[in-house]
């Protein structure tokens, strides 16, 4: 009599589809404007904040559970602090990767001595592991519920000045007129409504993010291409996707979140049409986004540089 296999965990498949869920419910639950204790992104045990896809997962997570404590930690972290997960509590699905290293030649005898013969293969893997928010533990130091910050108000239709300053420094052309947002690739540049179109303030960055991320694909800066785009294609879809997350990212680092003009329904389609097709789009789209958020951290960084030494 055959036994019957235990379908092996996969760990693409189950976060798609949990994500594939949210989003048919007609909600994109990263845009709602969040902190956890303080803080603007998941925490691991240490300190440390996340980043790519496991900062957009438990992001997401924080926000549907309404976590008001931001770190995270494994079981067996949780019970070396002395502390116990709660009965009936469910963790959560995050991924790691890591590589190995095999040389061509390891079956092989090389009494010649010639090292160079042999060419290193590298495998990159990626796995997963389950952790639990500090709130659905029972026994930890008040230091994992840091007390949550003031919001701070902004008033309406103005500059916000670190934001703005931020924005300025990025050496990509971005022109302020009309009531339309879009980078146009022959010109190179970025179109925005004015900030006077926007009642909060904040959602004029989230847009403005999100115009500059897809200036990040240009060939000399990034050069991130997913095939020929067309409004609606899968293409289109794609870089969509890494737009929206490299908004969320940017926004966390400096008090916004993701905004965009188009129409939801949309706008949730594209999402959908790629996540359906590809288990693995949500990891290597927001591996995209951070290297994209990085690269306007990096941009703004020199500009605001420069501008002090001629300042000086």
């Amino acid at each position: 009599m055959a036994r019957s296999r235990t379908p092996k965990f996969d760990a693409s498949e189950v976060i798609t589809n949990e994500i594939i869920r949210i989003i048919e419910r007609g909600v994109l639950p990263w845009r709602k404007p969040w902190t956890a204790g303080g803080s603007s992104r998941p925490l691991r045990v240490g300190g440390e904040p996340y980043q790519g896809v496991n900062n957009f997962l438990l992001t997401m997570r924080t926000v549907m559970a309404g976590h008001s404590s931001p770190f995270w930690m494994t079981l067996l972290q949780a019970n070396a602090l002395d502390a116990k997960v709660r009965k009936g509590e469910k963790s959560s699905v995050v991924v790691y990767y890591g590589q190995s290293r095999r040389d061509a030649g390891d079956d092989h005898d090389h009494s010649d001595g010639d090292d160079h013969s042999e060419e290193a293969r590298i495998f990159r893997f990626q796995k997963s592991y389950r952790v639990f928010n500090a709130c659905q533990i029972e026994g930890l130091p008040d230091s994992f519920f840091p007390d949550p910050e003031p919001v701070p108000e902004h008033p309406p239709s103005e500059p916000i000045p670190h934001m703005q300053a931020f924005f300025d420094a990025i050496d990509i052309t971005t022109v302020f007129t009309g009531t339309e947002a879009y980078y146009l690739p022959p010109v190179d540049k970025v179109y925005m409504p004015s900030i006077t179109r926007f009642q909060d303030p904040r959602n004029f960055y989230g847009v403005w993010a999100h115009e500059l991320a897809h200036a990040t694909k240009a060939p000399h800066r990034l050069n991130r291409d997913f095939g020929f785009s067309k409004f609606g294609n899968t293409s289109y879809a794609r870089e969509e996707i890494v737009a929206e997350l490299t908004s969320v990212f940017l926004g966390q680092t400096l008090g916004f979140t993701a905004h965009t003009l188009e129409m939801n329904a949309a706008y949730l389609h594209n999402w959908l049409r790629v996540l359906r097709s590809d288990k693995g789009a949500i990891f290597k789209h927001a591996a995209d986004a951070q290297r994209a958020c990085d690269y306007l951290i990096a941009r703004s960084e020199v500009g605001r540089a420069g501008r002090s030494a001629e300042a000086a």
